[in-house]
């Protein structure tokens, strides 16, 4: 397929019709729309702006959007705008496979990667669903071998613990799943190795048994060099702790890559490579084979309902209206947030410990996304794209950053998300009821805030009053799953995933491509070759000049 952008008509957002129209609307309605109002005004208002997850497996997840600004003339001007922007044109040529991602003449196709019915998915009049297949029952069987004990280390002994060495994609996504999934561990350990710095692999390797311990080196190309250094040294170690036989190490690295002869170079046994298409971006390859860290942590069966949670939600991306589309209208308010209150950040605050990495997970996937400037007409924007999109789990975070939420200066669109059914319901669900009540309280006061006469009638006087007072009428959207399962986290996942595709259409913006990640890279390598001397550096500003030098003295 030629590279040629098909997309470049699409006019930048500003330039449609129904943004003019919003932008009125928020002229004429910011200062009035009250969310408390709207509920007494519209008994229905719930029931109207909720909308119901049904799962493959039957279980459901509940997106409460009735706390945000917005009204049925906002929602119709938002639909609008998706229309206009044709956001479905996109979705579509994403789902057939077409080269949306440009810039660098790919497919994006993450969602073939889920396509547990196998029908087929086509990529230059391939279908490449057989080739996925075959990927997974690889994993399936790889995984099944290494948790039953019939793959073994070299001296014999049952393989206990599996360290994936990766970074960004290759690192973001397992951490985050084989945490959000720890309920259902076996007992294999996983550990995430990632940062350049010694320490990260250096930690790792003391809690390994080199008997015991199976390595992933999770690298598209093979040449990472993040990754490749961090996984040279857990070879130089394991080389250093077994007597230094090199062919030891095919029963204990495997690679999750592409590059065959790169993965054989280094000692790799190239039976033990599990591979991914170049239209697999990296903040979505937990689908892929660099889920394997995940199949072996929480068994392919889980990592199968895993794939079809998300793929539910694709079929609703799909085929659902956009009135009732869930993830377009999350996207459709992070638009009405971002570019017409002005709202710079997005707060994601899941109320689940197991979902601790979660809000990092989406960072990647937001952030990298659609931290652009340049829309697909190869033109600057003239207004603000990507959300800087944060969390913590609560309820800890609101004994941190919730005080700016409620009562900063700032507008802060929040997501909270909650399973309704713990894992561990400790103390006759004691914990989970505490936790509940926190979810619900938070979003409920975000809403309706406390005035003046309220604080008074508490006995607060004086100038003690107006630092008590909350403005309420923030906008927040409630998530409510029956239960953190693997078939519910591939949703969610995939509701975000979904929500971010729509900002980057109706910004008409490439959201699949990374170049803001490519320059520090390039003068990285650079400055590593001026590292390797002794000599004083002047090739750069004065600034880099003093810190490099200075680095090299007490280095």
């Amino acid at each position: 397929m030629a590279s040629t952008n098909t997309f470049s008509d699409f006019k930048l957002a500003s330039e449609l019709p129904a943004w003019a129209k919003l932008q009125q609307i928020y002229d004429n309605k910011s200062k009035t729309l009250n969310v408390k109002e709207e509920f007494a005004k519209d008994s229905k208002r719930f029931a109207k702006w909720s909308k119901t997850f049904k799962n493959y497996d039957g279980s459901e997840i509940l997106f409460d959007f009735s706390k945000n600004l917005v009204d049925d003339e906002v929602l119709a001007a938002l639909l609008e705008l998706a229309q206009q922007a044709k956001v479905t044109e996109l979705r579509d040529a994403m789902f057939k496979g077409e080269h949306i991602n440009f810039t660098e003449d790919r497919a994006v196709y993450h969602v073939a990667l889920r396509n547990r019915a196998n029908k087929p998915m086509y990529v230059d009049g391939t279908n490449v669903a057989p080739e996925v297949d075959s990927v997974l029952q690889h994993m399936k069987e790889f995984s099944e071998q290494v948790r039953s004990g019939a793959w073994k280390g070299y001296t014999g002994k049952k393989i206990t613990d599996v360290v994936n060495i990766g970074i960004g994609g290759s690192d973001l996504g397992p951490v985050m799943v084989t945490e959000a999934l720890k309920h259902y561990a076996g007992d294999i350990k996983a550990h995430f190795v990632s940062n350049i710095d010694g320490t990260h692999i250096a930690e790792t390797l003391k809690l390994c048994n080199p008997e015991t311990t199976l390595f992933l080196i999770a690298s598209k190309t093979f040449t990472t060099a993040e990754t490749i250094t961090n996984a040279t040294s857990a070879k130089n170690w394991f080389l250093e702790k077994t007597g230094g036989d090199k062919s030891n190490i095919a029963k204990h690295f495997a690679a999750l890559s592409t590059n065959a002869e790169e993965v054989a170079k280094f000692g790799i046994d190239t039976k033990n490579m599990f591979g991914f298409d170049s239209w697999v971006g990296g903040r979505y390859s937990v689908w892929s084979a660099i889920g394997l860290s995940v199949a072996l942590y929480i068994g392919f069966d889980n990592f199968d309902a895993f794939l079809k949670g998300a793929e539910a939600v694709d079929k609703h991306f799909v085929e659902t209206p956009l009135e009732e589309n869930i993830p377009l209208l999350g996207g459709l308010l992070s638009v009405w947030y971002n570019n017409f209150y002005g709202a710079q950040t997005h707060l994601v605050a899941p109320f689940d410990q197991y979902l601790h990495r979660f809000p990092a997970y989406l960072q990647q996937l937001s952030m990298e996304s659609n931290g652009k400037s340049v829309t697909r007409g190869n033109v600057f924007s003239n207004y603000s794209t990507g959300s800087i999109l944060f969390g913590e789990p609560a309820t800890n975070a609101q004994h941190s950053f919730f005080q700016l939420v409620h009562q900063g200066t700032k507008v802060i669109p929040s997501d909270f998300i909650l399973a309704a059914q713990s894992h561990n319901p400790i103390e006759n669900n004691l914990h989970q009821k505490m936790l509940a009540s926190n979810f619900f309280a938070q979003a409920e006061a975000l809403m309706v805030g406390k005035d003046e006469a309220q604080v008074q009638s508490e006995g607060a006087t004086g100038g003690l009053v107006p630092h008590k007072v909350f403005s309420g009428n923030r906008p927040t959207t409630s998530i409510l799953a029956q239960k953190i399962t693997p078939a519910a986290l591939g949703s969610l996942i995939a509701y975000y995933e979904h929500l971010t595709f729509t900002e980057g259409a109706i910004w008409n913006i490439n959201s699949f491509d990374q170049w803001g990640v490519e320059l520090g890279k390039v003068l990285a390598k650079v400055i590593g070759k001026e590292l390797e001397g002794s000599e004083k550096i002047n090739d750069h500003d004065a600034s880099t000049n003093g810190l490099i030098n200075q680095f090299k003295a007490w280095l």
